[in-house]
């Protein structure tokens, strides 16, 4: 009798304890190499808490940014690794699909409109499954910006005014062919090492959307900001492949939901800030040009001509983007 009261007793302190502590909940990490203050700091922010509140207490979203967990290269094995659950990639996708290349083409993408009608059309349908070929889910397509350059040496007005400047780029082949063949000295590098090297002159320039520029505070330290809008740069939210296959389905649903909410957000404010960035660039003394567009434009051809023939099926990715806009 002693050793069935012992039994029993072991057993309600077992279930007791069982429903005195409530289960962990399931932890997600945010994490982006952006600038916090920049749009893709302040987009990552906003997908993490909109999707902490769709999920509730019984989940945690975590964010970071200001690459606390690593630059967009870093996160990017994170993701395929499982130790980052979300995050944005930018420029260097090109570097796990050829085809991402679409977006490094000059001029291609004419507004916001547009850019969501190549996500639809194109990226979903074309180059999410190149991707996910090599571990990453892209879920969305957000907004980086158009792209412009700052430099601490002269006015940037046509091609002929890059020659010979050390200009920084991402780590995509296709911006350096395209500011070589423009005549600067490109040179790939990190987000997060770009103001140091502005400031101690071992860059002239950069070329970025103005809500890098601006988030980053590049004003401080270039003379000049021209208006070059070269190339749409999109960002990415984008997932470990088996990640994503791990997800239960109602997180999945709540992901997705809340990255087509984030899209629409996103574009919105970088239409907004166009306009309001310049001002604040300008305020802080930068000198402020608008370059002759169709030079850059005459310029850019020998950039849609390699595309054509090294990336497979590229003019017809060129052609399926051009046809959008319209």
């Amino acid at each position: 009798m002693k050793t069935l009261k012992k039994t029993l007793s072991a057993s309600l302190a077992a279930a007791t304890l069982t429903i005195a502590v409530p289960a962990a909940a399931d932890t997600y990490i945010v994490a982006v190499g952006a600038a916090s203050n920049s749009l893709q700091g302040k987009s990552a922010a906003r997908f993490a808490e909109e999707l902490q509140n769709r999920l509730g207490d019984a989940h945690k979203v975590e964010f970071y940014a200001d690459a606390q967990l690593g630059n967009e290269k870093e996160l990017m094995q994170r993701l395929r690794l499982g130790t980052v659950d979300f995050t944005l990639i930018s420029s260097i996708m090109t570097n796990v699909a050829p085809e991402f290349a679409l977006f490094d083409m000059p001029f291609l993408v004419q507004d916001r409109a547009h850019l969501k009608a190549i996500d639809a059309e194109i990226v979903q349908t074309d180059l999410a499954p190149l991707a996910e070929k090599a571990g990453l889910k892209v879920l969305s397509t957000w907004e980086n910006g158009f792209r412009q350059i700052t430099n601490s040496a002269r006015p940037i007005n046509t091609p002929a005014d890059l020659e010979g400047l050390k200009i920084r780029t991402p780590s995509s082949e296709w911006r350096v062919s395209m500011f070589k063949e423009w005549g600067a000295n490109p040179t790939p590098m990190s987000f997060s090492e770009v103001f140091v090297a502005l400031q101690t002159g071992t860059m002239d320039g950069q070329e970025n959307p103005l809500t890098n520029i601006v988030g980053a505070n590049f004003q401080e330290v270039q003379g000049y900001l021209s208006l070059t809008g070269h190339v749409y740069s999109p960002t990415y939210l984008t997932t470990g492949a088996e990640t994503w296959a791990k997800l239960p389905a109602e997180v999945q649903t709540a992901v997705s939901d809340v990255a087509a909410s984030v899209q629409d957000w996103a574009l919105a404010q970088g239409e907004t800030a166009d306009n309001e960035l310049v001002e604040k660039v300008r305020a802080a003394g930068v000198e402020v040009n608008e370059a002759d567009k169709s030079a850059f434009i005459a310029a850019s051809a020998p950039i849609y001509e390699a595309f054509a023939t090294q990336v497979p099926g590229g003019d017809a990715l060129v052609q399926r983007a051009q046809d959008l806009a319209k």
